[in-house]
């Protein structure tokens, strides 16, 4: 210890403290904050426009598996299926869906349906409560056995009673010829009911219809395709393309 009372003390260099690396403390802080991000987007619903987006995606692979399944049944039988099945006194049994099973994977489900009894049939109750995913667009709640997938049906459509159509007869051009289109929700019906959609009820869905999907519907084309209609669409454009064989002049649509 000096003498002098104005010299400043001495300073132990083993009391000092190491200087501060900031390197590692940021580098968990970055990794905490990355991991905190990932969390919140797991967890915080997508944006409702993108969950749209993939709900009318799935309902257009939909109707791509239905049409499919439609020209697989033609190419064995030669024809599409009929719109539905008779029993002996020509009452309907069964509708062109249940007929496609086979196609959609479903094999399983079409050996347990009794075709000679009709689809509301006790008999066949278990698969009438079925769901068949393909026939079910998820943008809309709709009771588990219910569709909005509806075959056009017309004396001169792709559908027409017990009576079945190949492509040979589709004149007017399997690309300018609808063979299911999804109707609105409130006119879902049964998949395995034998009911479809006529003329008058396609032509209801306009701009003030509550549709699946904004702006318009989905439909399958008998060529296998699949496009948005507009809700918007020329009435006559529309009816056009309903037929299989009327010669119109189909416009853009």
């Amino acid at each position: 210890m000096s003498d002098n009372p104005f010299e400043s003390p001495a300073v132990d260099d083993s009391t000092m403290l190491p200087p501060r690396r900031w390197g590692p403390t940021l580098l968990k802080v970055f990794l905490i904050s990355a991991i905190v991000l990932v969390l919140i987007l797991l967890f915080v619903p997508a944006p409702r426009n993108a969950i749209e987006a993939a709900r009318r995606t799935q309902c257009k692979n939909n109707l791509k598996q239905i049409g499919q399944a439609l020209h697989n049944y033609h190419k064995e039988y030669g024809s599409f299926p009929p719109a539905y099945t008779v029993d002996k006194l020509g009452r309907p049994l069964h509708g062109w869906r249940t007929l496609i099973l086979p196609y959609l994977e479903q094999t399983a489900l079409y050996r347990q349906i009794d075709l000679s009894k009709p689809w509301n049939d006790p008999a066949n109750a278990v698969a009438f409560e079925t769901l068949v995913p393909s026939f079910q667009c998820r943008s809309f709640s709709l009771p588990k056995n219910h569709t909005t997938y509806l075959g056009v049906a017309g004396e001169d459509s792709c559908f027409h009673g017990s009576s079945s159509k190949a492509i040979a007869d589709i004149t007017d051009g399997t690309s300018n010829t609808l063979i299911v289109v999804e109707v609105p929700p409130d006119r879902s019906v049964p998949w395995m009911a034998p009911q479809d959609a006529d003329e008058a009820l396609i032509l209801e869905i306009t701009e003030g219809t509550k549709t699946a999907h904004t702006g318009g519907f989905q439909a399958l084309l008998a060529d296998g395709s699949v496009r948005f209609i507009s809700v918007n669409i020329d009435r006559s454009t529309l009816k056009a393309l309903l037929t299989t064989s009327g010669n119109e002049v189909v416009g853009e649509f």
